[in-house]
Parts: C-alpha cells; sequence; structure tokens
C-alpha cells in the first residue's frame, strides 16, 4: 500500500474527500451515505476490503475504473453494474463515490477502498467508545512485532497463504483484543496492498489519533513511567509541535536509559544505548 505521504497530489486530495464521505457516513448525519443508525459497520469493512481485493485481481477493471479520461457517471455506472445486490447499498455507495473521484494511479483507487475499510472499522470502535482500546491495543502488537522479528517475518511472508498468516495471528492475539482490532489486524496480515504488518499498524494508530485530531508520540522508556510523568511528558511535547499530542508507551530495558521519542516521521533518541552505539561507532570507524 502507497504510504499517504508517498501519494501524488490528485490520489491525496481524492483520499481526503474519500475519508471525509466514509466519517460522515459513519458518524451517521442525517441524509450521510450510510443512511441509518442499524449500519452493519465490520460488516461493512469487509465489503469494502472485498471490493478492493476483486480490483486487485482484476487489472483491465482496475484501470478502466480509474481511468481519468473516461467521465466519472461512465465508471460510477459500470461498478453499479458489477455490483449492485452483491453488496449492500452503504458499500455500493462508497465504491460509486471511490470510483469517481480523480486518482493519479489505479492502485491508489484500490489503497482508498482499504483505507475506507479501516476508517469504517475505526469508526465503529469510536461509535463505541472503545478507540483508546483499540489504539492502545494496535500499539502493543507493533512494540511485539519489532520486538520479534521472526514473528514478523512469517506475518509478511507472501508465499504463505493469507489464511494460515492470519491463523499464525490468531494464535498470537488468542482473543484477548477488542474485535476491531482483531479485524484490523487480520486485514493488515490478509491483505496483498500492505507493505509490512508493522508498517500497516502504523498507519492504523496515526489514523486513529488523526479521528481525534491529535498527534501520536509513541514513547520507548527503560521503565514504568508514572501518570504524572506520562501527562508531563505530554504536554511538554504538545508545546513542543505546538498541538495536542498524545503519548503511548511501552518499556523496553534495552534503551537503558533515558526516553526514545517518535513523532510522526521524527525520532527523538535521548537513550543511552543510542549514545553508546554512537561512541561505538566513533571509536571502530
Amino acid at each position: 500500500m502507497t504510504a499517504p505521504g508517498s501519494l501524488h497530489a490528485a490520489s491525496r486530495l481524492a483520499l481526503e474527500r474519500l475519508r471525509g464521505i466514509v466519517d460522515e457516513g459513519a458518524r451517521e448525519s442525517r441524509g450521510g451515505i450510510l443512511r441509518g443508525r442499524g449500519t452493519d459497520l465490520p460488516g461493512l469493512a469487509d465489503e469494502l476490503y472485498a471490493v478492493a481485493d476483486l480490483l486487485t485481481a482484476q487489472p483491465r477493471l482496475r484501470r478502466t475504473l480509474a481511468d481519468p479520461a473516461s467521465p466519472a457517471e461512465s465508471r460510477t455506472g459500470l461498478i453499479r453494474r458489477l455490483l449492485e445486490g452483491k453488496v449492500s447499498d452503504p458499500a455500493l455507495r462508497i465504491t460509486e463515490q471511490a470510483v469517481s473521484l480523480r486518482w493519479s494511479s489505479p492502485w491508489d483507487l484500490v489503497d482508498g477502498l482499504e483505507t475506507s475499510g479501516d476508517e469504517v472499522l475505526l469508526a465503529s470502535a469510536e461509535r463505541d467508545d472503545a478507540l483508546d482500546t483499540v489504539e492502545d491495543q494496535l500499539f502493543r502488537m507493533e512494540r511485539i512485532l519489532d520486538a520479534q522479528s521472526d514473528l514478523s517475518a512469517l506475518l509478511d511472508e507472501a508465499v504463505v497463504p493469507a489464511a494460515r498468516r492470519v491463523q499464525l495471528l490468531d494464535d498470537v492475539i488468542a482473543g484477548k483484543t477488542h474485535p476491531v482490532t482483531r479485524a484490523l489486524l487480520e486485514h493488515a496480515v490478509a491483505s496483498q496492498r500492505k507493505r509490512t504488518a508493522v508498517l500497516a499498524i502504523d498507519s492504523l494508530i496515526e489514523a486513529a489519533a488523526a479521528r481525534r485530531h491529535r498527534s501520536l508520540a509513541r514513547v520507548i522508556s527503560p521503565n514504568e513511567l508514572s501518570l504524572d510523568q506520562q501527562g508531563r511528558l505530554a504536554r511538554a511535547l504538545s508545546q513542543l509541535y505546538g498541538r495536542t499530542v498524545e503519548v503511548r508507551y511501552a518499556v523496553d530495558p534495552s534503551v537503558r536509559g533515558g526516553l526514545v521519542v517518535r513523532v510522526g516521521d521524527e525520532v527523538i533518541d535521548g537513550s543511552v544505548a543510542s549514545r553508546l552505539a554512537r561512541v561505538r561507532a566513533e571509536f571502530t570507524g
């Protein structure tokens, strides 16, 4: 999957527009695209993932639906003829909106549909007041995969059938996560478009924070931080970046001392381990 920051201008605009459409509908505003408080949001996400899988498997269809030279009405008419009666009305409406937009490449359209599925699941967690829980569980899974490179490699092994990779994931989480967390992780592992599970989880964590108009700081500490320390760190980072920063932290004794803080693509590494590594590199160099 193409990282949002690397998208060309047309696809960035299309993705933001599509996110707005999905978010409006998922919040169930009157006249929104989902039209109804009883919408099955996890089921809707599965349908959007399935449409993305269809376009992944059908190159000619993918190119036709993303062809900016053809009228939007022609593209939406084609997808309606293909999907009407096979997916729910909300899934069809979102897909029609997606193909009506201008994308820089056919693959960006596919990624937009997958991202829509992710956003629908996050909206489901938000509706159930579980977004904090889901975000925290995603962060902890990211830390597990960072620490266990063998497990991460197995989950990313493209030659292994998706069902087997998902089963491995389920064995690891053992039913101890929120259903939305599980659904997001399963799709991250099974998708043909996700680059790696760790990068997919990273994007999901950022998306969860963005739903509350916050930035997220990932903090690695050699020992437990008290609630007061976490609060002071969050306030300091918010002041530094000029916006609300939420802290997610994990304990890693290998850090030895100090903190490793990552906000977006920026890393502030004040750990003893990193300083020792720099000294060792200078000595051996």
